[in-house]
């Protein structure tokens, strides 16, 4: 089975802008999900598109299941069974002692948040976090991209 095994980390500066790549645009949406944390979603990143299925989150880790799916296929998923608001992101890269950070730049309804996050290879495993990285919300199903359809960045109390 596949595994995910994921820390999830708001970001507090901009140190990080100068180290990354451009990013790749990222539009997704959920056809579904559910209250347990199963979802299926429906990704194009950059000229990729692909469907991914995950089961509940247990700790850090959940089964997740990524397929390439046609471009054309995912356009249209993502216009006609896909729930709103689309989750509109530029995901860029950075990789630190042997460990890829992902730090997600949200727009849209979203526009504001930034969170970056590191996969693991065990749930023990050990990272050093960079001096950018704020609070950890690993935790916190607020920050879950398919809670921020339901509830997006925009529309939280300050």
């Amino acid at each position: 089975m596949a595994q995910e095994i994921e820390r999830k980390f708001l970001v507090a500066t901009d140190a990080w802008r100068d180290q990354v790549d451009p990013g790749i645009a990222y539009s997704q949406g959920y056809i579904a999900t559910a209250l347990e944390g199963q979802s299926v979603r429906v990704r194009i990143a950059g000229d990729t598109g692909i469907l991914t299925i995950k089961g509940p989150t247990t700790g850090l880790s959940r089964a997740e299941f990524e397929y390439p799916i046609p471009l054309a296929d995912a356009a249209e998923m993502l216009a006609t069974l896909c729930m709103r608001p689309l989750i509109e992101k530029t995901r860029h890269r950075l990789s630190i002692d042997q460990v890829v950070w992902e730090i997600d730049v949200f727009h849209a309804e979203n526009e504001g948040l930034i969170v970056a996050e590191v996969e693991l290879e065990a749930v023990d495993q050990v990272v050093a976090l960079p001096d950018w990285i704020g609070a950890e919300v690993s935790d916190d199903p607020r920050y879950f991209n398919s809670s921020l359809v339901d509830h997006p960045f925009s529309s939280w109390a300050e």
